[in-house]
């Protein structure tokens, strides 16, 4: 590592979790330097996770934001952090240490951290109106208004945040209709074991499926939509909320000369690779994850939060080690608490431990080729989560996680 500085200008380009998180543990660290935290949107720092949960199940309410808000502007000015909202990095000169901003100015820096997070890959239908995808709290807003209206919703994506629009559709009265081309979609969020119970709880929520079935076109207005599969199918819709996958936010790094690959590829120390004064976090990195042995970029809040803590103390103090993830995320569906954490190894073997159907909770422990712990999922079953992640955490072989996880009462 370079040696640690705590008098160095710091530019924090995204007002992210990750982007915010590192800006506060920069000072709880003993930062003295000035800390300049850039951000696209107009917004305060905000969290995403509520955006497709709780802000979309009720009346919707400013006061209701303010109670997701990462920090206030008093809080962020006490600490010494300059805000630069509203204006998005256009160009990165590293040589320079210069960042250049969408509205003509330029911030140089001593270090730099990325934390642009990752945008909604663009849906490839766009009709005149009617299609949503969600990412900003502006787009949380204006779903919000269409979900009052009590009309029939087409989501386009099976995953967390579309079932999650689905479940708060479907609480709001909307008639919904999931579309996915992948035949079981849940089963990449939670494993085969489960996923049936997830569609199920769906199913039973009012909620239709078409899995295995692709969109090729969305047509009409806002109010009067027509979502046609490629089976033929036309299904009529007020709204269209397509959620197909994100893109990290590099477009602005377009010819620096750091290593753009699915994100910002680093090191171990989460430093961009060939700069040791540009570090990445959060959805818009991409590192060499020691579980995985490979380059992951995980968009996990767990995940944002622990890379900005790293980073913080790398600044500060610099790091011996590389950076360790937590690989934790979870979702709410319904009055359902999906919880997931470790990975799953496709030469090990999983093992199921209780029953939804009759004890309305599960677990699902995962073995890697050798049978040690490598993660679970579990669902409507904390102690299980806390009880598997301790045990994982100790090199617990998987079988004695689950026998652990069985002698819960």
């Amino acid at each position: 590592m370079t040696e640690a500085a705590t008098d160095r200008h710091v530019v924090i380009v995204g007002a992210s979790l990750a982007g915010t998180r590192t800006a506060q543990g920069l000072r709880a660290q003993g930062h003295t330097g000035p800390i300049t935290l850039v951000g696209a949107e107009a917004e305060l720092p905000y969290d995403r996770p509520p955006l497709s949960k709780k802000l979309l199940q009720g009346e919707w309410s400013e006061s209701s934001v303010d109670g997701i808000r990462l920090a206030t502007r008093a809080e962020l000015e006490e600490l010494g952090i300059e805000l630069r909202l509203g204006t998005a990095a256009a160009d990165l000169d590293p040589q320079a240490r210069l960042v250049r901003l969408a509205d003509g100015t330029t911030v140089r820096y001593d270090v730099l951290v990325i934390a642009t997070g990752a945008a909604a890959r663009p849906s490839p239908w766009l009709p005149e109106s009617g299609v949503h995808q969600l990412r900003t709290l502006d787009d949380a807003r204006a779903i919000a208004a269409r979900l009052a209206l009590g009309e029939p919703v087409v989501v386009v994506g099976g995953g967390f945040i579309g079932t999650e629009i689905a479940a708060a559709a479907s609480g709001r009265g909307c008639a919904v209709t999931v579309v996915d081309p992948v035949p079981e979609p849940m089963a990449r969020l939670v494993g085969p074991e489960i996923a049936g119970s997830l569609v199920e709880l769906h199913r039973r929520n009012g909620v239709q499926t078409r899995f295995g079935v692709g969109v090729v076109g969305i047509e009409g207005k806002a109010g009067d939509l027509t979502v046609e599969l490629d089976s033929g199918e036309r299904l009529a819709a007020s709204t269209a909320v397509v959620g197909i996958g994100s893109v990290p936010s590099t477009g602005w790094l377009a010819g620096s000369g750091l290593k753009l690959d699915n994100g910002v590829v680093t090191d171990r120390f989460l430093r961009a690779i060939g700069f040791d004064d540009v570090y990445a976090v959060g959805d818009v990195a991409r590192w060499p994850h020691p579980g995985h042995g490979t380059d992951v970029r995980a968009e996990h809040w767990t995940n944002a939060g622990d890379q900005a803590r790293y980073v913080a103390t790398a600044v500060t103090q610099g790091a011996a080690a590389g950076y360790e993830p937590t690989d934790y995320v979870w979702s709410d569906q319904y009055d359902w608490k999906v919880n997931a954490f470790g990975r799953r190894d496709p030469a090990g073997h999983s093992v199921v431990v209780g029953d939804l159907q009759a004890d309305g909770r599960v677990a699902v422990v995962h073995a890697d080729a050798s049978g040690a712990a490598c993660g679970a999922v579990t669902v409507n079953w904390i102690r299980a989560l806390n009880q598997a992640r301790r045990l994982l955490a100790a090199g617990a072989s998987a079988e004695d996680v689950v026998e652990a996880i069985r002698q819960l009462p």
